[in-house]
């Protein structure tokens, strides 16, 4: 028990130095509302009408970007449910083995009533040793968590949080009205900024806010866009950024695309149906984290085709009729119901292909 004190004061001062980020931010954000709003708009501005638009404006955008900002930093990562832990006896009869082949059998026997169809890049069951469970399908051990996260895309440094399944739409949010209020700002002070170096700004501390302003709005706004875009880029894909590192193992082989259903059901798996959701930083995700239609044939027009692609197909095909053990939700089933086309080249690739064999979809769990 002696080690389990310092053990514990080590691990509150990391929980302190991790809210250093998010302080970091919260410091840039306050003194852009002053700088922006008193500085700019109150002191600067003279024209009566102008400094009415651009405060609505400008607060509109804020409460967005906070709200948004808020909900990533303080939803909790969902974790595996309990029928991915290993019982009692199972945890015993795992540990009597000495073998791995031996623990990958047990650990089999256990996955057949479970939805999971990813493995290891060698072909083994996904097993967290730390949580003492079944991986389900996308879920990964976070080290600075410390626990398993469902769908899990990174640790953001910046939010103090895991970024998942149950705040991957907070997160995009985030970078959206992040990068708007950024791009809002440097719009809106470009003229000003101008007048600064043209000396017809009135010599007072406010010129050296808007001149500050500009900067750190303009400097952000590069870094933000470029993120936006690749994360825009992943859900288009159906990918997270680790399945972009490292692609998916599924039983007939790595498959960087064997999540993609698509543009349309790809968007809609993050943001939900109903289009009038999708600004607002509410959940509405497709799913429960645990079950999401999966593609197991590879038509990404990225990758060249092989003359041997069609007979690949039948063969996983075959294997690839397995469904989970539970029903899916109804938002999963409409996922599945509507398209006829299941690729990220869908309306090209199989237009010219009618006589082609349709790819072979499988109800896989991610997680």
């Amino acid at each position: 028990m002696a080690p389990s004190g310092p053990r514990s004061i080590k691990r509150g001062c990391q929980r302190v130095l991790y809210w250093i980020p998010v302080l970091f931010i919260a410091l840039i954000v306050a003194w852009s509302y002053y700088a922006y709003v008193l500085q700019l708009c109150i002191e600067s501005i003279e024209d009566t009408g102008e400094k009415v638009v651009y405060l609505l404006a400008y607060h509109v955008i804020f409460v967005m970007f906070v709200w948004a900002y808020w909900k990533t930093i303080f939803t909790p990562p969902m974790n595996p449910l309990k029928e991915f832990q290993l019982s009692h006896s199972d945890k015993e009869l795992l540990e009597r083995e000495d073998r791995g082949e031996s623990q990958q059998e047990i650990l089999r026997r256990i996955a057949t009533d479970l939805p999971i169809y990813t493995r290891t890049n060698s072909g083994a069951i996904r097993f967290c040793e730390r949580c003492q469970l079944l991986k389900p399908d996308r879920c990964h051990h976070c080290s600075v968590c410390d626990k398993c996260i469902l769908k899990m895309d990174h640790h953001c440094p910046w939010v103090n949080n895991c970024v998942g399944f149950s705040n991957y739409k907070f997160f995009m949010l985030f970078l959206a009205y992040s990068l708007l209020y950024c791009l809002f700002i440097t719009a809106t002070d470009l003229q000003y900024f101008i007048k600064f170096w043209t000396r017809g700004l009135p010599d007072t501390q406010a010129k050296f806010h808007i001149l500050f302003l500009f900067f750190s709005a303009s400097m952000f706004s590069v870094s933000l866009a470029s993120l936006f875009i690749y994360h825009c880029w992943l859900v288009c894909k159906n990918r997270s950024t680790l399945e972009a590192v490292r692609a998916p193992a599924f039983r007939h082989g790595t498959d960087k695309n064997g999540f993609s259903l698509g543009f349309s059901k790809n968007l809609r798996q993050v943001f939900g149906d109903e289009v009038k959701y999708w600004p607002v930083p509410v959940f509405s995700s497709l799913g429960d984290g645990c079950s999401f239609p999966t593609c197991l044939v590879n038509l990404d027009p990225e990758q060249p085709s092989s003359p041997s692609s069609s007979s690949s197909a039948m063969e996983r095909s075959s294997e690839g009729r397995q469904f989970p053990s539970k029903p899916l939700r109804e938002s999963q089933s409409r996922l599945l119901s509507s398209a006829p086309s299941w690729s990220d080249s869908e309306g090209t690739t199989n237009k010219d292909k009618k006589g082609a064999s349709n790819p072979v979809m499988t109800i896989e769990n991610e997680a």
